[in-house]
């Protein structure tokens, strides 16, 4: 009974870090030439995978660095930024919108986020090394889809490219406050694990509002 609960933890915990993944794989794909749009899924869910795996074996004691969790959230933010502020590619693809550079801010995010992932995962198994690698073969088809519907959903509708840089904006403020130094500085504000995201969340909102309008109003020119 505690191996069947323990998996349908799992598979919870997959569900939603998968998503947070397939966000950040679509996002950083989106602009590819469409012939390399499914290279990107794929190599971004073999790095994914590949990183969660070696980080399974030293994530606690990365959590021992200080500081570890909020520089991680950090550079989910900035990746957040980055994302947003990618333009289509054109015909002659040029640097910055190519298949690697893809890939290349795709593990970036992976390794980022991937401690809070695996120490997730890892205390939802009670160490059960058999529930840990379950989890890390249902997350698979899991990105695979999932980035595969976001990229479809981000191409009918733009406005979904928002809605995934404030998902990763909140994710990256959650990081953030919850490194075990900031959770004691932030001690005496109430309700920090919600507003630190939240003003985030609402940052990158206001500029990714604020380049469609500039987007529209070079169109209308």
């Amino acid at each position: 009974m505690e191996f069947v609960v323990g998996l349908l933890s799992i598979i919870c915990l997959d569900i939603v870090l998968g998503g947070d993944n397939a966000i950040i794989i679509a996002m950083a794909s989106k602009n590819l030439p469409p012939a390399q749009r499914k290279k990107a899924i794929l190599w971004g869910t073999a790095g994914a995978v590949a990183v969660r795996v070696a980080l399974t074996f030293v994530a606690l004691e990365l959590l021992k660095i200080p500081l570890l969790q909020f520089v991680g959230g950090l550079v989910l933010l900035w990746i957040a930024f980055k994302l947003l502020k990618q333009e289509p590619c054109q015909v002659n693809v040029k640097s910055g919108c190519n298949l690697w550079d893809a890939i290349k801010t795709i593990i970036i995010a992976d390794i980022a986020m991937g401690v809070d992932n695996v120490v997730a995962i890892a205390g939802a198994a009670h160490g059960n090394i058999v529930l840990v690698v379950l989890g890390l073969a249902i997350s698979i088809p899991i990105i695979v889809w999932g980035s595969g519907l976001v990229l479809k959903l981000m191409d009918r509708y733009p406005v979904v490219s928002l809605v995934g840089a404030g998902i990763l904006a909140w994710t990256s403020g959650s990081m953030m406050v919850h490194d075990p130094m900031i959770q004691k500085g932030l001690a005496h504000i109430p309700m920090a694990d919600l507003l630190v995201p939240g003003i985030l969340l609402l940052l990158i909102l206001v500029v990714g509002n604020r380049r469609s309008s500039l987007a529209l109003e070079k169109e209308s020119a």
